[in-house]
Order: structure tokens, then sequence, then C-alpha cells
């Protein structure tokens, strides 16, 4: 039986490292397949096309047979049917909580825990990275809150882009002092964490200083533990393709 496999990247991938193909080629590798199928959901950004075409373009370099699922203009009648399918399922960023309310409509939350037990690897960026975890930190509502809504397929919580945006260290700080979310993951630009069933393997990165994090409570302080990230380049710097 093939293992249970997630990746979880706080940024990074096609979309936001075009000339980096680390993290993407860590992902398809996982997969075992020389030619993978690869689909790519777009639902956190509303489907936007712009990025479907910037999924494809990306892909089209790729040894891959590459698709895309839409669910607000659909382009499969039977969305869990297509997805069950591939190799690597590929979710991308925007809004957390619409993504995740959209997909239950569809059933896709269904096919993705099928999908996950039959062995297709699952990852994603930002809400893609989100989605997998019971809970988040994500800025689905406008100002960073607490979402306790996700597919529950790994325990915990999640915060993605935990150096980009100044406001989410201290955010998660809070959040996890208070209760709002559970011990969990934060995870830098270009940082991912590899998950084997609902065991953390490893953390790897596509920038030679990008960090994974656990950010627990112990008592009443909430501490951080660094990760060493995996960097998957040279050591001299992050190789081009």
């Amino acid at each position: 039986m093939k293992p249970r496999q997630i990746v979880a990247l706080g940024g990074g991938g096609f979309s936001d490292e075009p000339n980096n193909p680390l993290l993407d080629d860590f992902i398809f590798g996982l997969s075992g397949k020389r030619r993978p199928r690869i689909c790519f959901l777009g639902t956190a950004s509303g489907d936007a096309e712009s990025y479907f075409q910037k999924f494809h373009k990306a892909m089209s370099h790729r040894k891959c047979e590459a698709s895309h699922l839409g669910l607000f203009n659909l382009t499969h009648v039977d969305p869990a049917r297509f997805l069950l399918r591939q190799d690597v399922i590929y979710v991308g960023g925007g809004n957390t909580a619409n993504m995740l309310a959209i997909w239950r409509i569809h059933g896709v939350d269904r096919a993705l825990r099928t999908a996950w037990r039959r062995g297709i690897v699952l990852a994603g960026t930002s809400a893609g990275a989100n989605c997998w975890f019971e809970a988040c930190s994500t800025d689905s509502f406008g100002p960073l809150a607490a979402l306790r809504d996700g597919l529950g397929l790994l325990p915990g919580s999640v915060c993605p882009h935990y150096d980009g945006e100044k406001e989410r260290r201290p955010t998660l700080f809070r959040f996890i002092a208070t209760g709002q979310l559970p011990d969990g993951f934060a995870l830098d630009d270009g940082a991912a964490a590899h998950f084997v069933g609902r065991r953390f393997v490893e953390a790897v990165s596509s920038r030679p200083q990008a960090k994974a994090f656990r950010v627990v409570r112990v008592g009443r302080r909430v501490v951080e533990e660094v990760i060493p990230a995996r960097f998957l380049g040279v050591a001299s710097g992050t190789r081009v393709g």
C-alpha cells in the first residue's frame, strides 16, 4: 500500500518562486512516477484564470500530465472521480475558509480524504497548507483569525508565511496562549513540512534561510522550537530551472 503523504508549504512553489523549482520537484518526486498526473486546485483564489495559466505554464517544462479542477465554473462533471485519477493533488493559496466551504458543497473534502488514504500525494501552499490540519491561522476574514474548520487529516494547527508577514508570529502566539488554536507548526515562506500518515517526517526548504517551527503552549508560556529544514538546493544557492 502506498504511504499517505502530505506536504504543507508556508509559501513558495511555482506560484511564488517561478524560477525556483525545488519544492515542486520534491513534491512530484514523492509520487514515484516518471510522468505523474498532477491536478491543481485553485478554489481558494476563486478559480482565478491567471492562477490556472501560471500553473500550466510552470508544468509545460516538466515531465507530467498537468490538469486543473475548477469548481466555480465546473470543469469536470464528477470532481471526486477526476481527483482520484491523479498522482499528485496540488492546492493553491487564497481564502482558506471559502475554499473549505466550496469543497464541502461539491464533495471535494471527501474525495481528498479518499485520495489521501489511497496514497495520492497531497500538497499545497498557504491556504493549500492550512486545509490539511485541524486548525490554522488565516486572513480569510481580513484580520488574522483562528480557524478550527480544517479537514483534520493532520493533527494540530499550522501558520504559513511565518517570516513573510510581521503579524503572523505575535498573533499565532496569542492564539495558542489563549487556546484559540492547538499546538502546531509554523512555516516560513520557502519552507515545507512533510508528513507520512499523521507523523511529521522532516522540513525541507527552497531557500537556505527558510525554517519551520513547532509552536506549543507549556504552562502559561508559548514556546517556539526551530525545526532544521533540509535545503533542497546546493550550498552556494538555489538551483534555477
